[in-house]
């Protein structure tokens, strides 16, 4: 079954947590169909992040890795543009071993 029949108003790259039926054959996800619209609005702050982090690791590109953090709401609560910056480069400076493509 494909992850938007699960949760039907997340996108369909969400990792989607659901309940499941367990049975001698396997793991059965079951849809749950649409959440309640604030409840997959708060959701999706948090989702639309994760798809950005995504996205950095595919395409190698420091701003992506920027975006993905200034979506984050904690984040973007706390510090403003240029601190999130400098927090990135910083992170990635220390990983550096870990993300070569990006330095």
């Amino acid at each position: 079954m494909k992850k938007s029949h699960l949760i039907t108003n997340f996108p369909e790259e969400a990792c989607v947590e659901v309940p499941c039926l367990i049975d001698g054959v396997g793991i059965h996800p079951t849809s749950v169909g649409a959440l309640p619209t604030a409840c997959a609005a708060l959701n999706m702050t948090n989702i639309n992040c994760q798809l950005m982090t995504i996205e950095a690791a595919r395409s190698h590109k420091k701003n992506d890795i920027y975006l993905a953090a200034m979506l984050d709401p904690h984040t973007s609560a706390e510090l403003d543009i240029d601190t999130i910056i400098k927090m990135c480069d910083e992170l990635i400076d220390a990983h550096s071993d870990y993300l070569p493509d990006f330095c």
